[in-house]
């Protein structure tokens, strides 16, 4: 696998060194939003007000030989950042080369081709991705590495049949910002060992009008993968997504199998070995402004010692968008926060954005 990706970086760069550039284009975009959140229940119980914002900037190009590049780098405070005064990071960096043959690129904290969430239709967020519960345990995905992926063309195959893959030379190469690593330093403030490496697959078809389905595949490897933490593991997720006229639905499986070392015989931990997700969602476009969704996540931890935790999530969401700008009213249930029996909290967030 690693020879290969290697082939065609080299294959795809040589193209390139022998073609001239025209003149690029650059675009800026960005968006502000702003939210009251308020929390009841037996866990984080409170209101908060806050506001956070993006800048996008974009870039492209077309090579002589009809060949063109892209560019993409995000400025932005950080969706989980605890600090009003935290400062912009340089994120989700990207530069592409698309050909005839496929599209090769160098992602940073960008590209991620796990599809557990692939299904959601929810019209503000998934219930689990607007601060609440607390320690969610999403699949492994290749966008928390400094990566190269090929994507195929996307008529190469029938059926709508697009394959990706994605390689992480290095797991310990994830300092924020790092796109600024042009001397190519690996970075070592990383929990996970130096000599790790990461693989992701994607494969997504559209077989009939309105239907989609894909499925994805997360490992590590490498010699030193399992030095620090529990990073030798792996994840993968399918999902299918339907929508006719107004209504659109989605439903997807993931699993998440954590690395824990030789097989000691251990039973009595309560250390979580294995997570199993389900989602399904459904959402109706009343009108081109308004749409209304319902989401439920359940995310299952298997533990050494063979109890099970379940966590649930639920939510309604309302959107009503009037040109750049978005109102959203959204509630949410969770029960069994961070797999905690009992750690119940009821979610209400009002959030309004504006896109420019």
């Amino acid at each position: 696998m690693k020879n290969i990706i290697k082939t065609l970086i080299v294959m795809f760069s040589s193209i390139s060194l022998f073609t001239s550039v025209n003149a690029g284009e650059l675009g800026v975009s960005g968006k502000a939003k702003a939210t009251y959140n308020i929390l009841s229940g037996k866990t984080n119980v409170g209101k908060g007000l806050g506001v956070t914002n993006e800048l996008n900037f974009t870039a492209s190009g077309e090579l002589d030989n009809g060949y063109t590049w892209s560019y993409s780098m995000e400025l932005d405070p950080g969706e989980n950042s605890t600090s009003p005064q935290s400062n912009a990071n340089n994120d989700d960096t990207k530069l592409t080369l698309a050909t005839p043959y496929g599209t090769v690129g160098v992602f940073i904290s960008e590209g991620g081709l796990d599809l557990e969430d692939a299904a959601s239709q929810s019209v503000y967020a998934r219930p689990t991705d607007v601060g609440d519960p607390s320690g969610t345990s999403d699949n492994y995905t290749i966008d928390s590495y400094n990566n190269v992926q090929y994507h195929m063309p996307a008529d190469l195959l029938p059926f709508g049949i697009v394959g990706k893959i994605a390689y992480a030379t290095n797991t310990a190469d994830t300092e924020p910002g790092s796109s600024g690593n042009n001397k190519g330093a690996v970075y070592t403030g990383s929990s996970t060992a130096s000599g790790a490496t990461a693989t992701e697959l994607q494969v997504k078809a559209a077989p009939v009008d309105g239907l989609a389905i894909g499925a994805s595949y997360f490992e590590f490897g490498g010699d030193q993968g399992e030095a620090k933490n529990d990073s030798l593991g792996e994840s993968g997720a399918y999902y299918a997504t339907y929508a006719t006229g107004p209504v659109s639905i989605g439903y997807s499986k993931a699993y998440k199998q954590l690395f824990l070392g030789e097989d000691t015989g251990d039973t009595t931990s309560d250390n979580a070995e294995f997570y199993d997700q389900t989602n399904y969602s459904i959402a109706f476009a009343a009108t081109d402004d308004l749409s209304v969704s319902y989401e439920r996540e359940t995310s299952e931890v298997n533990k050494l010692d063979d109890t099970t935790v379940e966590q649930e999530s639920s939510s309604v969401q309302v959107a009503y968008t009037m040109g750049g700008m978005t109102l959203a009213v959204v509630h949410s249930g969770h029960d069994n926060n961070g797999y905690v029996t009992g750690a119940n909290t009821d979610q209400t967030i009002l959030a309004v954005t504006m896109a420019f």
